[in-house]
């Protein structure tokens, strides 16, 4: 790990860059903010844990109502169960008998379930719960527009979901119907068609569960783009947002413009500003994610972060003789919130632009 940024009590000026900075008001106000609306839907809020990879922030979720957290991979349920979350979704396909054996494993300490698009993976469940004598909730992951995991909803889901209800080791938890690729859809009627095809696929699946005689206690997905859709669909009783604790420059171009309120910057230096509208921060590949495009320079809409390499990023400054100052800090927007996350050791959460507090990054590079 990389020694802490910071010690609290500093300003914010004195926290070495790049660093990870958390705004906490605003980060308090988007946790109460998702808290109120869940309660309000009468859904449950599952946060998704991949954005923050932190079992502090799960605490703060969870003392607002969040029933768990969701993850991606087996290292950060890991993590968010010795760190004391008690009930964890792993919302993605879990293959290999090391990882499942872990999983297993880690069910006696939390309750614990993953998804399945395939009988094959189901028998892989199977046999790791059959190995720790416990038994483990799999939910069934439809397709629902994003055609990446997910098997066909309907008949496929059915078949998948008598086979986990048949086994002595599984229990059948219900749908996994998260249709990522609409969170980005920058106009809200492509959002609202997107998820509206997506709901009655869900919704005829369930019907037919129910048909079959299994109920489907969990139908879940639903991200920061589209939560609201699905809290008033009438389908799903599971949300899974994540990047609204946080949110990014990405999330900043829907439209209308997100409730949330951005809380997350990285800190940088400006390094060099030998040339006159031109200025080069701390912060370049390496310090922040860029695959959902550059970032922008908090409050400084005369400032354009215009191109990074691994550890520089160079900025053009509109209008002529306009100069920035070496040592100057600024507070760059992330284009994607949970990658950039991930290059981080530490968080620093400020208020009033003052260190409050400086805690782990916990979950930092869980790929397994």
């Amino acid at each position: 790990m990389q020694r802490p940024p910071a010690e609290p009590g500093m300003s914010e000026d004195q926290i070495d860059t790049p660093a990870l900075v958390i705004d906490l008001d605003t980060l308090e106000s988007n946790l109460d903010a998702m808290a109120a609306y869940c309660k309000e839907a009468g859904v449950r809020l599952r946060a998704h844990a991949k954005t923050h990879k932190s079992p502090v922030i799960a605490r703060w979720q969870a003392l607002r109502g969040a029933v768990g957290q969701c993850v991606q991979k087996v290292g950060e349920a890991e993590v968010l169960a010795w760190g004391g979350v008690d009930d964890i979704l792993v919302s993605n396909e879990v293959i290999g008998p090391q990882k499942l054996a872990r999983l297993a494993a880690l069910s006696r300490m939390s309750t614990v379930a993953l998804c399945a698009d395939d009988i094959h993976g189901i028998e892989q469940i199977e046999a790791a719960a059959q190995f720790v004598s416990s038994r483990l909730t799999v939910l069934v992951e439809i397709n629902v527009g994003s055609g990446r995991c997910g098997v066909d909803p309907g008949a496929p889901a059915i078949v998948l979901a008598q086979r986990i209800a048949r086994s002595k080791h599984l229990v059948f938890g219900g749908l996994q119907a998260y249709h990522g690729g609409a969170q980005h859809m920058r106009l809200s009627g492509e959002r609202e068609t997107a998820v509206g095809i997506a709901s009655e696929m869900t919704r005829r699946t369930v019907e037919q569960l129910s048909k079959a005689g299994l109920p489907c206690p969990v139908v879940g997905g639903a991200g920061t783009g589209t939560f609201a859709i699905e809290a008033l669909g009438g389908v799903y009783n599971e949300i899974q947002a994540g990047s609204y604790v946080f949110m990014d420059a990405d999330y900043s171009r829907n439209q209308p413009p997100s409730a949330f309120r951005q809380s997350l910057f990285v800190l940088a230096t400006v390094m060099s500003a030998a040339r006159d509208g031109v200025a080069v921060v701390d912060c370049g590949h390496k310090g922040m994610a860029i695959d959902s495009g550059m970032p922008f320079v908090d409050g400084r809409e005369d400032i354009v972060y215009s191109s990074a390499s691994d550890e520089h990023g160079t900025l053009r400054i509109d209008g002529t003789g306009n100069r920035l100052s070496v040592g100057e800090r600024l507070r760059l927007v992330p284009g994607h919130c949970d990658p950039t996350v991930d290059r981080y050791d530490w968080y620093v959460g400020v208020r009033n632009r003052r260190v409050e507090m400086v805690f782990p990054v916990a979950a930092r590079g869980m790929m397994q």
